[in-house]
């Protein structure tokens, strides 16, 4: 028996991985998130699949069911949303199947993050402009770590991800303007991929207010950065005609 942690991916059912999908259609446990997953990914279930939905569990309940699944010798396909390596609540499950000695492994999925920045239509790594990604979120009821203040965060200036912020993002703002500028530019995606899809443009300076006018509050991925207006930037390395590597040799006259 094993229990196969699934990334569904953002929102929409064919971001789904070929694996996530095959284990999804073949064990004969289903849990899911129900209220990010969408049904169309729960509906490769085959027909005799006992199908749980665990948005409405605490922990002390999903751990009973995959126990339950356990002593039957069932294999169980755990479905989360997005990427279980990323704000998945993966890591307190895993404890508890460890605790219990239930074999698992953990399918990776397409990240919301990374959903967001193809709908924004962005590359948030830019030579020489920026090359690092922080990914994280403001401080609400789960407190940061003292060192990862977004304040200390922001001295950095890198391309900032923010999971779980969308009702904090006047808070976000005092905390960056200080390095960014208000000036910087920002993008929320809400419910990257899935047909209800919004993006919301603005800045540091107004992109609380423009949150709170269209009303996004949550399931919104907000990016920080001038990697998503900025044309002031240099090619890779990598095309360049003078780059050679193992794959591609230097054309004849040019410098290697």
């Amino acid at each position: 028996m094993k229990v196969y942690i699934i990334g569904a991916g953002p929102g929409a059912p064919d971001l789904l991985t070929l694996r996530g999908a095959r284990l999804i259609e073949t064990c004969p446990v289903v849990f899911y998130t129900g209220s990010l997953v969408p049904k169309e990914v729960i509906a490769r279930a085959r027909r005799d699949a006992q199908v749980y939905d665990s948005s409405g569990m605490d922990l002390e309940e999903i751990t009973a069911i995959l126990k339950r699944a356990h002593g039957r010798n069932l294999d169980v396909a755990r479905v989360h949303t997005g990427d279980p390596s990323i704000f998945g609540s993966t890591a307190e499950q895993v404890r508890r199947m460890e605790e219990l000695g239930i074999e698992y492994e953990i399918i990776p999925g397409v990240s919301s993050f990374t959903a967001a920045a193809a709908a924004l239509g962005k590359e948030l790594t830019l030579p020489e402009l920026s090359q690092t990604i922080i990914i994280t979120r403001a401080e609400g009821r789960t407190p940061m770590p003292k060192r990862e203040k977004l304040g200390d965060l922001g001295v950095h200036q890198a391309t900032l991800v923010l999971f779980l912020s969308a009702a904090l993002a006047a808070k976000v703002a005092r905390e960056l303007v200080p390095h960014y500028g208000k000036d910087c530019p920002v993008a929320a995606v809400e419910r990257a991929s899935w047909p209800d899809q919004k993006i919301v443009w603005g800045t540091l300076g107004d992109i609380a207010s423009k949150l709170k006018k269209e009303k996004v509050t949550r399931d919104a991925i907000i990016i920080v950065g001038r990697v998503l207006t900025s044309k002031d930037f240099a090619d890779s390395r990598l095309y360049a005609s003078d780059f050679t590597h193992m794959y591609r040799k230097a054309k004849i006259g040019e410098r290697r």
